[in-house]
């Protein structure tokens, strides 16, 4: 069981603090493992979640983190990076350090990431300016902002999502989005269980999500939506879910 020295805020604390942003820090290495939001005693809950987790393979990469760092006799470094907040102020915050902590073990973006997270100046150009697709056929949308700096485009967006099987076998093309803007079309030709039998690949499994197998687009079809930004009805503000359909 976690043992923190700090497990709770005194009330008088939380009174002050109000909305907060806050990392959990590695004492082995000083990394930033994960950044969050909250009040009251949110940064603490972690140790909690982690306390009701019974099997190593069912927790995700924060339990693991927290699990390895108990084991090795230390403690999670809790940082409040910023309090005194409205919740719309720490949303912001929040969503800027997972952007500046890119390790960080956060599942998805902060709030905005998609549309508004870290760019190249050309980048931002190329966002605003850009000719909006128009779309002819069924396409899958997929962000992949954190993933493609360790892959080529086609493996980052072809693995693993958390999508209907059912629907997706229906898409004609997956797009590649990457801060709004197209930057891959691919043809999926088939749909599989994202385990290590179906993509050896890749080195780890997510069973209860899915990829797809297939090959780059035709350069006709190519023509039609690379380098252009997605329409603006698919882009909601604030929306972190990677995945998107047109129908």
């Amino acid at each position: 069981m976690y043992n923190s020295k700090i497990q709770q805020f005194p009330n008088e604390v939380i009174e002050e603090l109000k909305y907060y942003v806050y990392r959990l820090i590695d004492p082995r290495n000083g990394e930033t493992f994960y950044v969050g939001k909250g009040k009251g005693n949110r940064v603490f809950n972690h140790m909690k979640a982690y306390d009701r987790v019974d099997h190593f393979e069912e927790a995700d990469d924060k339990i693991r983190i927290i699990r390895e760092i108990d084991r090795a006799g230390l403690e999670v470094i809790h940082v409040i990076h910023r309090h005194g907040m409205d919740e719309k102020g720490a949303l912001e915050v929040e969503a800027a350090l997972i952007d500046a902590y890119p390790s960080a073990s956060n599942i998805v973006g902060g709030q905005g990431s998609n549309d508004y997270g870290p760019m190249h100046a050309l980048e931002i150009i190329d966002k605003y300016m850009s000719e909006e697709a128009n779309f002819e056929h069924k396409v899958l949308m997929i962000t992949i902002n954190k993933t493609v700096f360790d892959q080529n485009i086609y493996d980052a967006t072809r693995f693993a999502w958390k999508i209907s099987k059912a629907k997706s076998e229906k898409v004609e093309y997956v797009l590649a989005v990457m801060q709004g803007i197209i930057i891959g079309v691919f043809v999926p030709t088939e749909w599989k269980a994202a385990t290590l039998d179906n993509f050896p690949e890749f080195n780890f499994e997510e069973p209860k999500r899915i990829g797809f197998v297939g090959h780059e687009a035709d350069s006709s079809i190519k023509e039609l939506y690379l380098r252009k930004r997605v329409p603006v009805k698919y882009r909601k503000k604030g929306a972190a879910n990677p995945i998107k359909y047109n129908f």
